[in-house]
């Protein structure tokens, strides 16, 4: 095969694939929709649909010679066909054979001939077997013509290794995936505008490299004209009165001439420069809508996601999206795919409970999740997330947070419902009452919330017991350009983005105050912290204006600029030299070298050519927390030193108790040993422990056991206690649950990292 044909050929499977995603992505939604069990109109509507989907992808592979794609097609078009016309009818097990056939043709839709191993067919002739088997009599009574393929007879593959590859964020089982997004459809609506501006650009080029060519001439003239007058200056003595008059009336003439020049040149520079900043404008414009994806694209393996969590939990959900036609920034939706994912999960396991809980409560057996996107103004949109479940329990938020440190019991009990609240976006505080792999570490919420702030949104929580939970984010629709001000720190500038802005403004010296070794300033009736902008960002040490000697173009020796920014529920006003100008920004990467840069979030270009750093205002705020913290802790003459924790671990196999042993003492744990549970509990009492670490199928006394008899003793009932353990089915976790463990690890997910997380978190 030769070059052209070679690069044809990849044209071609390219295009099949992205067409292949759209037919398995629709099949998926039908899936989805059957088993809400639908009206038999609305059923006989969505199986049409997934018959023309499963036909269109298997005349889509026949085309491209994916024949495998075609094989494991024919048998489910089979399927639908016969209950198009009522032969046969859908069962749970039906369902879960769907879905494993397209986690297999997500998975396998680009792989050619010369590509396929053992494994590929494995899974092809197993799905291919089964899918026959559900009409042949294993599930239905109506046979099913075979597939002409007569070289695929290989025993079946475990269902391990199916593994299905989608876009990024989740696969079609709600599971996190690394993939990237390689490719989108573009609307010629969309295109047709780039065209025409680019021909106007043509234009405005021209006129450019004419403008240029006048200023040039022009020069010409001038260092002409420069050269005559010196001659004329050499030879004044000699010169007579006509002479002289001559040279005169020669200037005026070339002064007016170039006078006018420079007026017509001046006059269609402005003409293009207006001109220019229209088609420049314009040109963002339309780059912005091409950078714009439907909301669609970000959520369509959410349902998905949410069919695998709510399965495995025994939980009935409705999930309901709405506003998915809503267009965004494409780099907006993908840092929001994985906050969303952490606030879907959340609410499947925190906040809907099972239906015999939810009988007891008197609401419906089924529980709602809903999901919308909503066009506001100013460019903005608001994105709901609301389910009707149990709703967060303030008080154990508040315990929460007092046993992480993050507040005192004394601060805790001035707060107002909504601060309560907001404390779950802590790192460390945790809705749940126990660690699993779905309610994660007490990290989520506080990672949700980091994320929206990098994009300049904003998040806020609404919650009533029993009731239910609302999440709201407020984002910007594009992040191609931004308000921002300019600001001067010594010989440096930086970009504050004018969202995080609250107020500039000068303020008298001594209307900074000192409380406790932190400056602070009453503003609006509230006292905030003031910070150094330029100590927060590490520069060497200097003086503001209004300290020390009076700056050139300072009114007042005594006066300090500030700037109020603004994240989230922080406030915090920053010291500056100066305020330089407020102006469009178009924020750049740092690039892969640099592509995490504390307090920078990107750079920007001026007119003068100039790189300047854009602030990342999350961050800043945190920098200045640390700065005030190390400078009290400096002042008060005595550094923090944590004690390290002490832990129990419980483990009758040697080498799970040396494993442990080892991760906890290499991370400065002092850890004490037993070989079972009753060994455990007697060394337990007899020693002080910060927290129990246990496996669970012990002898003498288990896992279980141990916990609940920990929970029971006065003394020991406030020891938090992990077990980690082999047993992994949902009745073992709840089983753990229920006697009071604080978190339930799998042996066969087991990270060291993760354990470590749950440790820090709990002690």
């Amino acid at each position: 095969m030769d070059k052209k044909d070679k690069e044809f050929l990849k044209r071609i499977q390219e295009t099949f694939r992205i067409e292949a995603e759209e037919h398995l992505h629709a099949f998926s939604a039908g899936l989805i929709e059957l088993e809400k069990t639908p009206s038999k109109e609305k059923v006989a509507e969505i199986i049409e649909v997934m018959f023309r989907e499963i036909h269109s992808l298997k005349g889509a592979a026949r085309s491209v010679d994916q024949k495998d794609i075609e094989y494991v097609c024919q048998p489910l078009e089979s399927i639908f066909s016969s209950l198009k016309r009522g032969e046969i009818t859908l069962s749970p097990l039906s369902f879960d054979l769907f879905y494993k056939t397209v986690e297999w043709l997500s998975k396998h839709i680009v792989i050619s001939g010369s590509e396929q191993t053992d494994v590929f067919r494995q899974t092809r002739q197993e799905l291919i077997n089964r899918l026959k088997e559900m009409v042949s009599g294993k599930y239905f009574s109506t046979l099913i013509q075979e597939p002409s393929a007569t070289d695929i007879e290989i025993p079946c593959l475990p269902q391990s290794d199916i593994t299905p590859v989608t876009e990024p964020g989740v696969d079609l089982q709600g599971n996190i995936a690394n993939t990237q997004v390689v490719m989108a459809r573009i609307p010629m609506s969309k295109l047709d505008p780039l065209l025409f501006q680019a021909e106007e650009m043509i234009q405005a080029k021209m006129a450019i490299n004419q403008q240029t060519g006048e200023l040039k001439r022009l020069s010409d003239e001038l260092n002409e004209w420069k050269t005559e007058t010196q001659k004329w200056r050499s030879r004044k003595a000699a010169a007579t009165p006509e002479l002289w008059n001559e040279l005169c009336d020669n200037s005026d003439m070339r002064l007016n001439k170039v006078e006018g020049r420079i007026t017509e040149i001046i006059s269609s520079m402005e003409r293009h420069q207006h001109s220019l900043d229209r088609l420049v404008n314009d040109h963002l414009d339309a780059m912005k809508q091409v950078l714009m994806l439907p909301v669609g694209s970000l959520v369509e393996t959410f349902p998905g996601m949410v069919r695998k969590i709510s399965h495995e939990q025994n939980k009935e959900i409705d999930f309901i999206i709405s506003g998915t036609e809503l267009e965004i920034d494409k780099r907006i939706l993908e840092e929001l795919k994985d906050p969303l994912i952490h606030l879907i999960r959340n609410s499947i396991d925190h906040g809907i409970g099972k239906p015999q809980e939810r009988i007891l409560k008197n609401k419906p057996v089924r529980g709602n999740i809903t999901l919308a996107f909503a066009a506001k103004e100013s460019g903005q949109v608001e994105i709901t997330l609301a389910d009707d479940g149990k709703g967060i329990d303030k008080e154990h938020i508040l315990k929460a947070a007092i046993k992480s440190g993050i507040i005192s019991n004394e601060y805790a009990g001035k707060l107002e419902p909504k601060e309560v609240l907001n404390l779950i976006y802590q790192s460390g505080v945790s809705t749940s009452s126990i660690i699993t792999d779905i309610s994660g570490h007490g990290l989520g919420l506080s990672i949700v919330q980091e994320k929206v702030l990098k994009l300049n949104g904003k998040i806020s929580v609404e919650s009533e017991e029993n009731a239910g939970t609302t999440f709201r984010i407020l984002l910007p629709m594009t992040l191609a350009t931004f308000r921002g001000i300019l600001v001067m720190l010594q010989e440096f500038m930086f970009i504050l983005p004018t969202t995080n802005v609250e107020r500039v403004m000068k303020v008298e010296k001594e209307d900074i105050k000192t409380v406790e070794n932190h400056e602070t300033i009453r503003i609006d009736d509230q006292i905030i912290s003031v910070a150094d902008l330029g100590e927060v960002l590490g520069l060497p040490e200097h003086k503001h204006a209004g300290q020390g000697k009076m700056e050139p173009g300072s009114a007042n020796s005594n006066q300090i600029r500030i700037v109020v920014l603004v994240s989230g529920e922080d406030r915090i006003a920053f010291k500056v030299d100066d305020l330089v100008d407020e102006q469009q920004v178009l924020v750049k990467g740092l690039g892969k070298l640099l592509r995490r840069v504390r307090n920078i979030s990107g750079a920007t270009i001026l007119g003068s050519g100039k790189v300047v750093p854009v602030l990342n205002i999350p961050d800043l705020m945190k920098s200045a927390v640390k700065t005030k913290e190390r400078k009290s802790e400096v002042s008060a003459g005595v550094l923090f030193v944590p004690k390290p924790g002490k832990i129990l671990v419980a483990e009758d196999s040697i080498t799970s108790r040396t494993l442990i042993k080892n991760i906890l003492e290499t991370a400065g744990y002092q850890v004490t040993t037993s070989v079972d549970g009753a060994d455990a509990f007697t060394k337990a009492r007899t020693g002080d422990f910060d927290i129990i670490v246990s496996d669970v199928d012990m002898p003498k006394m288990n896992g279980f056991e141990l916990t609940a008899k920990i929970r029971s003793d006065k003394k020991l009932n406030e020891i938090p206690v992990v077990l980690v353990t082999a047993l992994e089915s949902r009745e073992d976790c709840e089983h753990g649950i229920e006697v009071g463990a604080d978190a339930y690890i799998i042996k066969s997910s087991f990270d060291q990292t993760n354990l470590l997380e749950i440790i820090k978190k709990l002690i």
